[in-house]
């Protein structure tokens, strides 16, 4: 049930839109001034907030203004009989959803007070998510070798420098892609990943420059590229080893010139873009034996960022176990199991060929098929097959 607080020193305006909200199945306090109004807001946690603009002790306006400091936010509606169209924009300015004027049109109140409740629903949700995202993509451990890595994080993210991102198979990669975009100066710009070796050949060009309608037999339609999509942000090319030399030659006019061309297409269109690429093979390896080009390696790798294998940072190991068996618990809706030092000191023994993506999937195992408390013999029973 949301719960509302009508602010406003008029009692009869107060009894009336309680009644009325009460009837709708909402929780309604009230509050006949500014002061006390702001005091209730402080002590307790409302969805919205009706509020009177003429007051004594405080007027409706510093409400607002004190109430968008406090971490609960609530929406805010604004209601007065002295209402102009510059009271309303002001309202709005300083964060209210909408102004509505007295005497209030009741259906249009009602429509206006699910509105900014769905408002705050959506702003809460969009929080939870945010959160839930900041959490997965958290770098754990604490060893040097993922320290260096943290390190040389904080100080490249900030530049505009292109990163070329080593390691094998399940290491993170793209989580330090993530890490460099969301501690950069275009964290709030899109972050856009495209995986090399997931998408065909002939179709690479199209994904990362866009096509014109009609520029192949299936292109039935115009399409934005990928370079296009994260224009102002990032884009992240995972295993780029894997990528055509004919695309790769696009790729580096794209890096020289800050334009792109879409396939089928002779118009050239500037973009603004962060390119992060990563890959588990040898790129000059790859170049002795003519599969890279030599010009676009030394473009993309200003800053070459190895992330370790987890065998070269078990000692990370109980804080990532501890964090994936949260994630779990998490998403199966459950409560979180525990694991015993001789467990985590067996799993410490392996040699994680699949580095951290097969720690999870064996910390998910164990989760299903383990007792309450995670023991040695689970691990013995369950983690090598």
């Amino acid at each position: 049930m949301s719960k509302i607080l009508i602010i406003d020193d008029e009692k009869v305006i107060r009894a009336t839109l309680k009644e009325i909200l009460e009837y709708e199945k909402y929780q309604v306090d009230e509050a006949p001034d500014g002061e006390i109004g702001l005091k209730k807001i402080i002590e307790e946690d409302y969805d919205l907030v009706l509020c009177d603009i003429k007051m004594p002790k405080m007027d409706g306006m510093e409400v607002l203004e004190k109430a968008k400091e406090l971490e609960k936010n609530p929406q805010f509606i604004m209601i007065s009989a002295h209402g102009s169209i510059e009271t309303a924009v002001e309202a709005t300015k300083k964060g209210a959803f909408d102004f509505v004027p007295k005497p209030p049109d009741l259906n249009r109140l009602l429509l206006t007070v699910r509105n900014a409740l769905d408002k705050k629903n959506l702003v809460s949700e969009t929080k939870v998510l945010k959160k839930k995202l900041s959490q997965k993509l958290d770098m754990v451990g604490n060893s040097s070798a993922i320290q260096d890595v943290k390190n040389t994080i904080e100080k490249v993210a900030p530049t505009d420098a292109r990163v070329l991102i080593t390691g094998p198979n399940g290491t993170g990669k793209e989580l330090v892609a993530h890490w460099l975009h969301a501690k950069s100066n275009r964290s709030q710009a899109p972050f856009i990943a495209v995986n090399c070796a997931a998408i065909p050949a002939e179709l690479i060009e199209s994904e990362l420059f866009g096509h014109e309608k009609g520029a192949f037999t299936s292109a039935i339609k115009q399409r934005v590229g990928k370079f296009e999509q994260a224009n102002g942000g990032t884009l992240f090319l995972d295993e780029i080893g894997d990528m055509s030399l004919s695309a790769q030659s696009k790729v580096l006019r794209a890096l020289q010139e800050h334009k792109v061309t879409r396939v089928g297409g002779d118009k050239d269109i500037k973009v603004d873009v962060r390119v992060l690429a990563a890959t588990n093979k040898d790129l000059k390896k790859e170049i002795e034996e003519g599969k890279f080009r030599e010009d676009l390696y030394h473009r993309l790798s200003v800053i070459l960022i190895q992330v370790p294998a987890l065998k070269e940072r078990v000692e990370d190991i109980p804080e990532l176990v501890d964090k994936f068996l949260g994630d779990i618990a998490a998403d199966y809706g459950t409560s979180q199991k525990s694991i015993s030092a001789d467990a985590i000191k067996e799993l410490q023994k392996f040699s994680w060929t699949g580095n951290i993506r097969e720690l999870r999937n064996v910390v998910e195992r164990l989760v299903i098929l383990g007792e309450k408390t995670i023991s040695l013999d689970d691990v013995k029973k369950y983690a090598d097959y």
